[in-house]
């Protein structure tokens, strides 16, 4: 019905419907957000970490922070998962919270912002100080009509909130989301920019090992238990917001160094005889350096890989790379169940695995096949499961939900083998 709706009601009636709610919302709790500090954090990949990582700095620094992300809802000391699916909650929810977190005393507030969320107005009303990008790269593709359709709605952030901006110079679509006027602009970067003429944040000999990442800014040193390049973006953006509110370098890295673990991004969840990583990977680019990273660190494993492909009825032109992806890299792929939602799950598996050749294995049930990559291991091998993370639910046909948890559904199964030996 929903869907039927949505393509006989004009869009303007549906723009303003998705703008109303903001604006009720903003108006019921009396625009909240002009008396707290919002950041937005917005990107294809690395949002979630971004947004824990600036928490944590904040934090550290000694404010009291709010934050609101896919993963969990938390202002100060008070947490809850976010078991919606929704990265940018509807309806007034975002707003509430807000006021919430001003009430509470927090300073400051980071939210996650998401395309759809963004498509959908959510972002507005909302006076946000600091805006972020964190990488751009092909991802929503048929529900923004193309990659252009999608950049734009990501620039959307940039364009109504002229305040400070700050962008990834590495990244290939940096000059697109440097184009929109601000107060200031703010770079960070791992290569040298000297086109660049606004402040920069740039690491220096970074280094990447099985204990963590490394680099240093301005001769302050920073080492994070977390792997993977990718993370030093992360935390190069976090620290750019630190510093944009003159948080002293020192106190970004001892936050940082306190990061063990984003609990659904390269989290271990076993690590002897053999190693199981479980990560959130939902677009080619976040899965090619998710396998990449992994090579780097440990040279010479063998790899098994189990993966699907996020959201039925969307994004079908990923599925048949992401299978290609895994089988560049792993020595073994097993293609499995994600969120099928109305779609036939034996039909996204299939474009999945024409991707991945005719020795990857097709394993309906998600835990079964996560139970056949655990007894196909052997010694010093890496398992990685890849497309739900942290997330809570498996999501079905008809609007149903199956309660999820990767990392205690990998646990559970590697018990039982051990018991059957």
């Amino acid at each position: 019905m929903k869907r039927i709706l949505k393509k006989i009601i004009p869009s303007f009636i549906i723009d303003f419907y998705h703008i109303f709610f903001p604006f009720l919302g903003a108006l019921i709790y009396l625009f909240p957000s002009k008396k707290i500090q919002v950041i937005g954090v917005t990107g294809t990949n690395g949002k979630t970490t971004t947004v824990k990582m600036i928490h944590q700095i904040m934090k550290e620094a000694g404010h009291k922070v709010a934050y609101l992300s896919s993963v969990k809802f938390q202002i100060d000391e008070e947490e809850k998962p976010n078991l919606l699916k929704m990265t940018m909650p509807g309806r007034m929810i975002i707003q509430r919270f807000i006021r919430e977190a001003v009430n509470k005393g927090c300073d400051y507030l980071v939210i996650e912002v998401s395309s759809e969320g963004i498509k959908q107005h959510r972002h507005r009303f909302i006076d946000f100080d600091r805006v972020l990008i964190t990488n751009l790269s092909p991802e929503h593709i048929e529900a923004h009509k193309g990659f252009d359709n999608y950049k734009k709605a990501k620039g959307d952030l940039f364009r109504i909130n002229q305040k400070i901006h700050i962008v990834n110079l590495d990244d290939e679509h940096s000059n697109f989301f440097l184009s929109f006027k601000a107060k200031e602009k703010i770079g960070y970067a791992m290569r040298f920019n000297k086109e660049f003429k606004g402040k920069k944040v740039q690491a220096k000999n970074p280094t990447i090992s099985n204990n963590g990442i490394s680099f240093q800014i301005d001769e302050v040193d920073f080492r994070i238990p977390i792997i993977g390049k990718f993370n030093i973006y992360n935390a190069l953006a976090a620290i750019s917001v630190a510093t944009s509110y003159e948080i002293p370098l020192n106190i970004a890295s001892r936050a940082l160094s306190k990061i063990a673990t984003i609990p659904g991004r390269m989290e271990e969840v076993i690590s002897s005889p053999f190693k199981v990583l479980i990560d959130y990977a939902v677009t080619p680019q976040s899965l090619e350096e998710l396998y990449k990273t992994v090579k780097e660190i440990f040279p010479q494993k063998r790899m098994i890989a189990v993966l699907g492909s996020c959201g039925g009825g969307r994004d079908r032109w990923k599925r048949d790379i992401m299978g290609r992806i895994a089988a560049t890299h792993c020595d073994q792929v097993i293609v499995t169940n994600e969120d099928p939602y109305d779609e036939d799950p034996l039909k996204i598996i299939e474009d999945v695995a024409q991707g991945a050749g005719k020795d990857a294995l097709r394993i309906e049930d998600r835990r079964e096949a996560i139970r056949r990559a655990l007894s196909l291991a052997e010694k010093e091998d890496i398992i990685i499961i890849t497309g739900k993370g942290s997330e809570p639910w498996i999501c079905l046909k008809d609007n149903k939900k199956m309660p999820w948890n990767e990392r205690e559904v990998v646990q559970e199964e590697f018990e039982k083998l051990n018991k059957e030996k």
